[in-house]
C-alpha cells in the first residue's frame, strides 16, 4: 500500500490542493483529492464544479491511471472532497462470493421484502455499509492492526 501511494504522490501533485487519500485492495486503487478551488465568480454549483474538473483532469487522471493498472495490476478510480462530501467518479463494485444460513438469508429477505433494497445482493451491501458506518472507529482500529501486522511480516526472516 505504501509503495502504491509512494508511486501516485508525484503522479497527482497537479490534480488536487494537498495530498489525496489513496485506498488499495485487491482489485481497485481508490485515489480522492481535495478539489482544487475554481477561478471565476464562484456561482458554479458544486455538482458543476465537479463535473468541470472532471472533465478537464479526464486525460491526465486516465494518463496516470493506464500506467498503476499496467503496474499493480489493479483498477484505478478517481473522486474528490468538495464540501465535506466524497464524490467518486466511478468505482468497481465487485462479486463476493459468501454462504449464508437459513437465518442469515432470512435477514437479507426481509429487507428485500420491506422494500429497504431490490436484492439479496443490495440488501447485503447495505448491511455492509451499516456495519461500517456504526463501527467506524473498531474498523479502523482493525485496519490498523493489520498494518502492523503485515509490516512485521515484511521485515521478517523471509522477507528477503
Amino acid at each position: 500500500m505504501k509503495e502504491i501511494a509512494e508511486w501516485f504522490g508525484p503522479r497527482i501533485t497537479d490534480l488536487f490542493t494537498g495530498p489525496a487519500d489513496i485506498t488499495v485492495d485487491r482489485e481497485e486503487i481508490l485515489v480522492i483529492g481535495a478539489l482544487p478551488v475554481a477561478g471565476g465568480d464562484g456561482t458554479a454549483s458544486a455538482e458543476e464544479s465537479v463535473a468541470d474538473y472532471r472533465e478537464r483532469t479526464r486525460s491526465a487522471r486516465m494518463k496516470v491511471a493506464r500506467e498503476a493498472e499496467t503496474i499493480f495490476q489493479r483498477k484505478v478510480a478517481w473522486g474528490v472532497r468538495h464540501g465535506g462530501e466524497v464524490v467518486l467518479f466511478s468505482n468497481l463494485a465487485v462479486p463476493v462470493m459468501t454462504r449464508l444460513r437459513q437465518s442469515e438469508r432470512r435477514v437479507l429477505d426481509t429487507l428485500v421484502a420491506g422494500g429497504v433494497a431490490r436484492s439479496r445482493a443490495d440488501a447485503l451491501a447495505w448491511c455492509v455499509r451499516l456495519v461500517g458506518r456504526h463501527e467506524e472507529d473498531w474498523i479502523g482500529r482493525l485496519r490498523e492492526a493489520l498494518r502492523t501486522v503485515d509490516e512485521a511480516r515484511a521485515t521478517g526472516p523471509d522477507a528477503g
